[in-house]
């Protein structure tokens, strides 16, 4: 509209900051080097960030960088996410063309969120997974436009940032692994007080390597005598300059204001108010002009050229004339694409808002409100809502603005903005005792028909605990989960007729499905915020849809109702429930619940002993067709079928599985599901065997950005799992506690506990802490381990029976190993065995146990190897086959010796291969204590298994063993190893018991004599 007018109040040459654009040209040069880099620069208003940013990106440009800026909205933020960002994308695609819609073909209608221009956005349910995938695709899209060019993205005043983009920006910061990438952001410093929302999130970014932030410095006397020099065309004054820096204090933009106030002779002289100061540019300029420039000021940072003419009133040809005036006087600057214009200081417009009347700023925003309505293409599409909302809430109409606000809200909704749809519907709360029934109800049915507030009983009045409803989703997506729960309180207060703060179990009156409804968030925020295991909210939940007629919230409950009952009571009951789901889903055409209660259905089911039938229906859900509101659920299907396939033992199947799940999710951009179900994939690949594989996607999964903290936790789990089998005992326990702290709490699941505790039983195992095991599988099981979790069960057993064994000659594990061996006897009786890996368990736990009896455990261990040998589990066979070749050598008989040399061969075989340290080392000093050579032709060759390997002993049993030979006590034990006395006291005994010597004397003598600590 307005092409570049150059104004003599601005310095035509850009001054100083030496130091600063090093900082931006070193920023530059590693991101032309291939390693993404943000800058974030702070200063005070007025101090000079933008005019810094903009002698950058020209030189960056000009070295042929391809540069974007976008900008923070000063007011109204909440109700345009992403602004910022969508301006950046929208001028790389003025730039970039064809090339930009290359780089997103096939991810369109998700990236159409944050730039329109795409096409229609994807219909898909507004969840986090959602956002998480939009997030991902917008690092996919940069680091593919960045891969053989330098982009910049300039991001100013991130002080004004809506939630919803500095939560992008932070997910882009740690993403971004590759392109040549830099972004530079700009913020004031003096507007972060205490409680602002950017400043913990630059204390974080400053953390990352790839961070630099700044802080853009005043200018000195020198440097304000070269600025004042460049705009008069000569050296200033001494006179003018003291004054100048005087009153400005460095501040560049005050030095320009000042110098234009002497120069041109203010009537008021130099005013000592700073607004003062800065309407003095605008109260020069003519009333027509003054006029427009007010107008400007309250449609917000930046204003519409076409949307100006209408509210103005002025003919195209004046009004372009009146904002040349304006351009020229340095007031206000055309935007890039000149369709639409700014003030050139964000300041200044502070100070004309600031000088306009309540009244007349409240009917400013009415014209413009009134404007918008009868022209809606005056403005973007994405921002069309939002600025409506924001016009109608300042002209203090609640009857335009309730409407006008849902409506924003619906906008964020769709674009995954869930902090700003929040902040939009706490305003429309606000004004709901200011308008009519009638409005809010037909508010209210519009939001329901547009998915804002969810259809719980479209057929009966509740517009009010609707609107409850609304905002408590959109807490709990935005993380807001305390608040959620204050809403779900206060809207069963008030169905349930309750005046106490917090609701009890009642009737739900006249609307049990509104309760119901709110019962079942309830249930949701109270396990995420690990204050119950959800059985009471839930529970309750049900009673109140019972015997009503079919509805989606019945089906939801219900749907809720079986997956809690499958993770902490699986059994009749949850394949009931879980049926009852199925069929509700069905009925009431709730597709997406469905799908989950199908999940859950089919997991009971193969529990249940129908194999088969269970993962058919699981397999009919993963087989539908992919769509975006579908994916996540249907992903997170390829994981539990994996993990299914998994606990019955058919690992090859699982893997299958496993790996084209993750590869499809991380196709669809949801990094959260793409790591769960590759922790599951790591799981069957250590079943395997393929441990070197199960690394590869463990360290995957865990590098993956977007992952959250629960998943994380599983990630640990298999961590540790791995380290365990290596022998890397230090690295699972460090495993194992991260873990715990992620996947478990005050109300943990069983598939997280059973697992930890079997883990931690190994542990104490290996160090021969006997009395440990004991109370861990105390811990863990309780009075039985409930079926439906017999996969995670058996291991656990067989750890414990393991332990009993191996610790049969140590005198601290004599008292209570009756107990402890009839205690896994118990515990056994309950868990089914119609699966081949389940037998296989219970088979090795009973020969365990009767090995910790010192009763012949010949017969079962044969069985269990020849059970074990029907099975994808090279390992476990490995362990089988070494218990049964310890068993042959210690009970004897005829050809057991050499039956016992082949299985210990077999079994170190696949020990070595594998990098299992622990089951080598044994089977390694059991065939030296027999004296069976491993190697059978290189019999005679092979050297002898090391003296303190053949003694038998853990790796802490032979630093305890060292220092007993040098004659150190106890107490001095302990001191040395830094553990306790005790300890020190139980390894003593543990390795007297093992040498079979009668006292500290003799377990030295026989450690000397073997040669143990020669080395």
């Amino acid at each position: 509209m307005l092409g570049t007018v150059h104004s003599s109040h601005i310095s035509p040459v850009f001054v100083g900051r030496s130091a600063e654009l090093e900082a931006l040209g070193e920023a530059l040069s590693g991101a032309n080097a291939g390693g993404p880099r943000a800058l974030f620069m702070g200063g005070e208003a007025g101090v000079g960030k933008t005019r810094l940013i903009q002698e950058f990106l020209g030189r960056a440009a000009a070295d042929g960088a391809v540069v974007a800026l976008g900008g923070c909205v000063e007011t109204g933020a909440d109700a345009l996410p992403y602004h910022p960002v969508s301006t950046a994308l929208r001028s790389l695609r003025r730039q970039l063309g064809a090339e930009l819609d290359a780089a997103v073909a096939g991810q369109e209608g998700e990236l159409a969120r944050l730039l329109p221009e795409l096409g229609e956005m994807d219909r898909g349910r507004p969840e986090t997974d959602g956002r998480a995938r939009l997030f991902e695709l917008t690092v996919r899209l940069l680091e593919r436009l960045a891969a053989n060019r330098t982009l910049v993205l300039a991001l100013e005043d991130l002080h004004w940032a809506d939630r919803s983009t500095r939560e992008l920006l932070s997910y882009l910061l740690r993403a971004l692994t590759h392109g040549r990438l830099l972004i530079v952001a700009t913020y004031r410093a003096d507007d972060l007080h205490r409680r602002h929302p950017l400043r913990p999130a630059l204390a974080e970014y400053e953390r990352l390597r790839t961070v630099t932030r700044l802080e853009l410095p005043r200018f000195d006397r020198a440097e304000v005598r070269r600025q004042l020099a460049a705009i008069r065309g000569e050296a200033p004054p001494e006179q003018v300059l003291d004054r100048v820096f005087e009153h400005s204090e460095g501040n560049a933009f005050f030095v320009e204001e000042l110098e234009c106030s002497i120069r041109e002779g203010s009537p008021g002289g130099i005013s000592d108010s700073l607004r003062d100061l800065l309407l003095v540019r605008v109260e020069a300029l003519p009333d027509v002009v003054q006029r427009v420039v007010r107008i400007a000021a309250g449609g917000g940072s930046e204003v519409e050229f076409r949307l100006l003419a209408t509210v103005t009133g002025l003919a195209e040809d004046e009004l372009i004339e009146t904002l040349r005036t304006a351009v020229g006087a340095a007031v206000l600057q055309p935007s890039e694409e000149g369709e639409s214009f700014r003030f050139r200081h964000a300041l200044m417009r502070e100070a004309v808002v600031g000088d306009l009347l309540p009244g007349e700023r409240s009917r400013l925003s009415r014209r413009y409100a009134e404007a918008l309505e009868a022209d809606p293409a005056l403005v973007r599409s994405e921002e069309r809502a939002g600025r409506l909302a924001g016009y109608w809430f300042e002209a203090r109409d609640p009857a335009r603005a309730l409407p006008a606000l849902i409506a924003a809200a619906g906008a964020a909704r769709r674009r995954h903005a869930f902090a700003e749809q929040y902040l939009l519907l706490e305003r429309a709360l606000e004004l709901w005792d200011d308008t009519s029934e009638e409005l809010r109800r037909q508010t209210i049915r519009q939001a329901v028909d547009d998915g804002l507030c969810p259809a719980i009983s479209p057929d009966t009045p509740g517009e009010f605990v609707d609107l409850l409803a609304a905002i408590t989703v959109a807490a709990r997506l935005t993380g807001e989960q305390e608040r959620a729960l204050a809403l779900c309180k206060r809207a069963l207060r008030q169905l349930e007729g309750d005046p106490s703060p917090s609701p009890r179990p009642r009737s739900g009156r006249g609307d049990p499905l509104r309760a119901a409804w709110f019962w079942t968030e309830r249930y949701q925020l109270m396990r995420g915020l690990a204050r119950s295991d959800g059985w009471d909210e839930i529970a309750h939940a049900q009673k109140l849809v019972k015997g009503l007629p079919p509805s989606v919230v019945h089906a939801d409950v219900l749907t809720h109702a079986a997956y809690w009952y499958a993770v902490h009571q699986p059994g009749p009951t949850a394949i009931e429930t879980a049926k009852q789901a199925v069929e509700l889903c069905r009925m009431t055409g709730a597709e997406i619940t469905g799908l989950i209660a199908q999940h859950t259905l089919a997991w009971l089911t193969i529990d249940s002993g129908d194999v088969e039938a269970g993962l058919e229906q699981a397999r009919e859900v993963c087989a539908r067709d992919l769509e975006p509101d579908n994916a996540n659920v249907l992903l997170r299907g390829y994981g539990n079928l994996s993990t299914a396939l998994h606990g019955i033992g058919r690992y090859a199947e699982a893997v299958e599985t496993a790996e084209q799940g993750s590869g499809l999710a991380e196709r669809h951009g949801l990094p959260d599901t793409a790591s769960f179900i590759d922790a599951n994939l790591a799981e069957s690949l250590i079943q395997l065997g393929r441990w070197a594989d199960a690394h590869e996607v463990l360290e995957r999964a865990e590098a993956r950005r977007g992952v959250s903290i629960r998943i994380r936790g599983q990630i640990a789990e298999q961590r540790a799992e791995l380290a365990l089998a290596r022998g890397a005992y230090d690295e699972a326990r460090r495993w194992l506690e991260e873990s715990g702290s992620s996947t478990t709490g005050p109300y943990p699941e069983p598939q997280h506990t059973l697992t930890g505790a079997r883990l931690a039983i190994a542990l104490a195992a290996a160090d021969g802490r006997i009395l440990d095991v004991r109370s861990l599988l105390d811990t863990a099981v309780g009075e039985a381990i409930a079926p439906g979790h017999q996969r995670y069960g058996w291991p656990l057993l067989y750890e414990a029976a393991a332990a009993e064994a191996r610790a049969r000659r140590l005198a601290v594990a004599e008292p209570g190993r009756e107990a402890a061996v009839e205690r896994i006897r118990k515990a056994m009786k309950g868990l089914p065995e119609f699966v081949p890996l389940w037998a296989s368990h219970a088979l090795m736990t009973d020969a365990e146990l009767l090995t910790a009896e010192g009763r012949d455990a010949t017969a079962r261990w044969t069985e269990a190897v020849a059970a074990t040998e029907q099975l994808q589990a090279p390992a476990l066979l490995a362990v089988a086959r070494s218990r049964l070749a310890e068993t042959l050598i210690t009970q004897g008989g005829t050809g057991s010796r050499g039956a016992a040399g082949e299985l210990l061969r077999q079994a170190e075989a696949v020990a070595r291969e594998l990098g299992a340290t622990p089951l080598e080392t044994e089977i390694t000093t059991l065939a030296g204590r027999a004296r069976i050579p491993l190697q059978q032709a290189d019999a005679e060759a092979a050297p002898p298994p090391a003296p303190a390997a053949a003694l038998g002993l853990t790796a802490r049993e032979r630093d305890v063993l060292r220092l007993v030979a040098a004659g150190r006590s106890n107490r001095q034990i302990a001191e040395e190893l830094f553990i306790s006395p005790k300890t020190a006291s139980v390894h003593v005994s543990n390795i007297l018991a093992k040498l079979g010597a009668s006292g500290r004397g003799e377990a030295a003598a026989i450690a000397h004599r073997l040669g143990a600590f020669d080395a």
